[in-house]
């Protein structure tokens, strides 16, 4: 069985990690199968939206302790920089795949696990979730982006008091900082997550790409740059087949149909 298991249906594409015997700790399979399963979804139109989960009672434990405790490949400083570095794109991708994405976190996330959720656009948790930035607790320093996003998310005071103190937290606690959009009960997770997804693969692709974009910049980029990129992604918006459906479907009184043109 693969460690990390591809689905589409209604537009929407679900990986779930599939090591519930490590708690879905990261592994070569799974960095590989992210790595290159992601570009091509971003560029499958059959797939609208993109759902991360995990099997079994855990989203994803991280990197995989047990196995650095085992030993493994003696890379120089820089072998090993480069090789992390090219791992790590998974958050970049998720960040700025041209899709929503979604975390569907159905129990612990940890470390670098826990950073691949905060890459997703929107987070929809269990009330069994458990969020823990953990690197501080193995002695290291973090990666894959999680300090990145959990201060956005956050904010940096309580950004810093989690690396640094490595204290978990609940998924109501998670809700009340913005960490995660949504909080279900574990018998309603699936359902809950899949409902908004199949929501969002029936919108307009362009907009939201180009939404998201926008978004993108709104982080970390100046007033000029954003008012310049929103100018630029409407002007294209109003050309599409979209928009022409959409406002016939307004003056008509009836839901839009969005083919992604």
């Amino acid at each position: 069985m693969s460690d990390l298991i591809e689905t589409i249906e209604d537009g929407v594409a679900t990986l779930t990690f599939n090591r519930p015997e490590r708690m879905n700790a990261l592994s070569t399979p799974i960095m590989d199968g992210l790595l290159k399963g992601l570009p091509r979804l971003a560029g499958d139109p059959a797939v609208r939206v993109v759902v991360l989960t995990g099997a079994g009672r855990a989203f994803c434990a991280g990197g995989d302790v047990k196995s650095m405790a085992e030993g493994g490949e003696v890379r120089s400083l820089e072998e090993a920089r480069v090789h992390l570095r090219s791992r790590m794109e998974v958050s970049r991708i998720l960040h700025e795949l041209p899709k929503p994405t979604i975390a569907m976190i159905n129990g612990p996330a940890a470390g670098a696990g826990l950073a691949l959720a905060l890459a997703c656009d929107l987070r929809i948790a269990s009330t069994e979730a458990r969020l823990v930035t953990a690197f501080v607790k193995v002695g290291f320093s973090g990666d894959f982006g999680g300090s990145y996003f959990l201060t956005r998310l956050a904010g940096t005071a309580k950004a810093r008091e989690l690396y640094f103190t490595g204290t978990p937290v609940g998924a109501d606690e998670a809700l009340r900082l913005g960490i995660v959009n949504c909080v279900v009960a574990p018998e309603h997770l699936a359902a809950e997550t899949l409902n908004l997804a199949r929501s969002l693969a029936q919108g307009p692709q362009i907009a939201l790409g180009l939404m998201k974009r926008n978004l993108n910049c709104a982080e970390s980029g100046g007033l000029n740059e954003l008012l310049d990129m929103e100018a630029d992604h409407m002007v294209r918006t109003v050309r599409t087949e979209d928009h022409r459906e959409a406002a016939r479907a307004f003056v008509e009184k009836r839901p839009p149909v969005f083919v992604g043109r």
